[in-house]
């Protein structure tokens, strides 16, 4: 769901210059040799796999296409050895999931990776093929977001399989049909994700990230709609303001929305953010959730009786989410006379907060990438971090990292550009992780 891809030219060269200079600094151990080697011998075979994914349309909606892709890559993770499994989506309005699974025969860690299926570009979007732009840029619907993660966690896999080193550990993957528009009820459409998570003591997300290389995230943002219900007293526009009639409700969510905007306690939550997306208003309304679209009738001679807003809080934590709710709510009650409104919230993503662990495994990487000649990998800041299927994991483990997909830019648009080294270096970098946490 990551939209904020960063990496730009400069990124891409060094990226380009990392890769080919690795091997001068690169880790002695014999292991991490072959796997490095290994997964240099499936580039020109990672590519293909991430051609023929992208070439295929997985639209959310496109319940036929996530199918076909979970096809795809579950073939593919069961040439590795790991056992296949759909879980059909019926329940949840969505195609389903694909988990697979491996148990090492020295199993030491249970290691969950996360990943997803579909892509924001319906069949009717404009943007339908892997397009080449040079040697090492290339576009296409969801080619960073992130069917180059789900490629980049299998050539890590792969690697580990052949050294002998995926014995040590006990993988479930998880590619999920619904991350871009999540199937409701939330609860079913997240069960096979949690029920890995609980299995598990590590969760590692393929998510794109910021689209930075040299970047993870330890902490990622929760995302929870809310929606702002407002009637009035109609009457006549010469009478607005009268004792009996009031200001209308246009003007009541004029000023909750204001209120919210200027309320010191909720400006001064760092990393908290509102934001109201729709809004409405008149005599009738007319709402289409499904398709986020709200008509209004209503005369410029007449007090408002309805009015409708739509939008989203960001919060780093449970806590503070709760905090904003509150907040809210008070604001809402303050009615002005002669009208009500209500505002109320939906179970949307939560958070995946910052924690001791999370710093821990992002240490972890960053070590693996400097001891391979890719230098220091640092936090993503929450802001530029956005929702993520890892945050209903996250809470279930001893520790999480997500960001180690695909590099690229242009997110959630036509234009989106995948820097294909990225391939190459974010396999090894994840296979030599989890080689090493096989090991502790």
């Amino acid at each position: 769901m990551q939209t904020v891809f960063r990496t730009g030219l400069l990124g891409a060269a060094s990226l380009l210059w990392a890769l080919s200079t690795h091997a001068l600094t690169a880790t002695p151990d014999p292991v991490e040799q072959r796997l490095l080697a290994h997964i240099d011998r499936q580039e020109d075979a990672a590519l293909d796999l991430l051609i023929r994914s992208v070439n295929m349309n997985s639209g959310t909606m496109n319940l036929s296409g996530v199918r076909a892709v979970g096809e795809l890559f579950g073939e593919a993770f069961a040439r590795e050895g790991f056992a296949v499994e759909w879980i059909d989506g019926a329940g949840f309005q969505r195609a389903g999931h694909l988990v697979a699974r491996h148990t090492g025969a020295e199993a030491r860690r249970k290691v969950l990776l996360i990943g997803h299926l579909d892509t924001v570009f319906e069949p009717d979007s404009p943007f339908q093929r892997f397009t080449r732009i040079d040697e090492h840029h290339a576009t296409g619907p969801g080619i960073a977001d992130m069917k180059g993660g789900n490629v980049i966690m299998l050539q890590a896999l792969a690697a580990l399989r052949v050294t002998g080193a995926l014995e040590r550990l006990d993988v479930t993957v998880v590619l999920t049909g619904d991350e871009e528009l999540s199937g409701r009820p939330l609860a079913q459409s997240k069960q096979a994700l949690v029920d890995a998570a609980r299995h598990a003591d590590i969760a590692l997300g393929f998510e794109n990230g910021d689209g930075d290389y040299r970047t993870a995230n330890v902490a990622r943002r929760g995302s929870v709609g809310w929606q702002l219900r407002v009637t009035g007293t109609p009457a006549h526009s010469s009478q607005v303001f009268r004792e009996d009639i009031g200001s209308g409700a246009i003007y009541e969510a004029a000023r909750i929305l204001n209120a919210f905007h200027d309320d010191s306690v909720l400006r001064n939550e760092q990393y908290l953010t509102f934001n109201p997306g729709r809004i409405a208003g008149g005599t009738t309304l007319r709402d289409e959730p499904a398709e986020n679209t709200t008509s209004a009738y209503g005369k410029s001679n007449v007090v408002a009786e309805s009015a409708l807003v739509d939008g989203d809080i960001r919060a780093l934590s449970t806590e503070q989410l709760v905090r904003a709710r509150a907040r809210m709510q008070a604001i809402v009650a303050e009615h002005l006379p002669h009208t009500s409104a209500a505002i109320t919230f939906d179970e949307g993503y939560p958070p995946m907060a910052p924690s001791a662990g999370n710093q821990r495994l992002l240490a972890l990487y960053s070590e693996v990438s400097e001891d391979l000649g890719f230098g220091p990998v640092t936090a993503v800041s929450p802001l530029r971090a956005g929702a993520a299927d890892i945050a209903f994991a996250a809470a279930h483990v001893d520790m999480a990292l997500d960001g180690l997909g695909m590099s690229g830019t242009e997110g959630h648009t036509v234009n989106e550009t995948g820097y294909l080294p990225a391939l190459t270096l974010q396999a090894k970098r994840a296979a030599v992780l989890l080689y090493r946490l096989g090991l502790e």
